[in-house]
């Protein structure tokens, strides 16, 4: 059983995001780049599955700034392999790196791939619904759970208001997971460190971009300031009659 996970990087929104002087997109200079945190869950899940069934846990990511430390990381956390796709990403997004990545993973022929079921910065769609296309394999997303049962996947699936469903799906498939059975495990630095002069990254090269079926972004903005909320003040009666004053001046009364 192989099971191959994507993962990619995604801007830290903890970090001040500013625009490129095109106006196209995002300065990325000084911008801190982590793990997509429902590829973290994806990579959870992955070995948790490895744990209870023999399998082979796969990582794949695209080469970007400190990728390295987090393929690291998945071995040591118990990733049986990790690949980087080396080349130029810089104008990537899920379509581009759905066409780019496919080929590789024909190459690979896992019998599942998990994915994050979103990213913060996916502006085309989540990736895992595109490389289903273009394997043509049958997609699930919104996964909080799930088991191997035979050439079978039985999932969790939950949808909006806490409906769960229960459904099972053939082998090969792709999976979103938005939530791993148990929050990503910690692994420390030192065995990162002991990782990172035993194990070994696999890369393969990737020539040609190919941006086919892909947004075109025209502008980046950010949201405009117009007016700021009123702010009233007095006692509870009086604030009373100030919001009545406002309904009537909408003509809401």
């Amino acid at each position: 059983m192989k099971i191959l996970v994507f993962i990619k990087l995604v801007p830290d929104l903890v970090e001040e995001i500013s625009i490129n002087s095109d106006g196209k997109s995002l300065d990325t200079t000084w911008l801190r780049l982590i793990i997509n945190e429902f590829d973290d869950h994806a990579l959870e899940q992955a070995i948790l599955l490895k744990e209870r069934i023999s399998a082979e846990v796969i990582v794949i990511s695209p080469d970007i700034e400190g990728v390295d430390e987090v393929l690291y990381t998945a071995l040591a956390k118990g990733a049986d392999q990790a690949i980087k796709l080396t080349g130029d990403f810089s104008t990537a997004n899920n379509h581009s790196y759905a066409h780019a990545f496919t080929p590789y993973i024909q190459k690979i022929q896992p019998d599942l791939i998990l994915t994050g079921v979103q990213a913060n910065n996916d502006i085309d769609g989540s990736i895992g619904p595109l490389l289903a296309a273009y394997l043509n394999q049958p997609f699930i997303g919104y996964i909080s759970g799930m088991n191997l049962d035979d050439n079978k996947a039985v999932v969790m699936k939950e949808y909006p208001g806490g409906v769960k469903a229960e459904m099972s799906v053939s082998l090969p498939a792709v999976l979103g997971i938005q939530a791993a059975e148990q929050p990503p495990r910690y692994v420390a630095v030192s065995k990162v460190r002991q990782i990172m002069k035993t194990a070994k990254i696999d890369e393969q090269h990737f020539d040609t971009m190919d941006m086919s079926g892909s947004p075109i972004t025209n502008r980046m903005f950010q949201p405009e300031t117009s007016t700021y909320a009123e702010m009233f003040s007095g006692n509870p009666e009086e604030i009373a009659d100030q919001l009545v004053a406002v309904f009537r001046d909408k003509g809401i009364l």
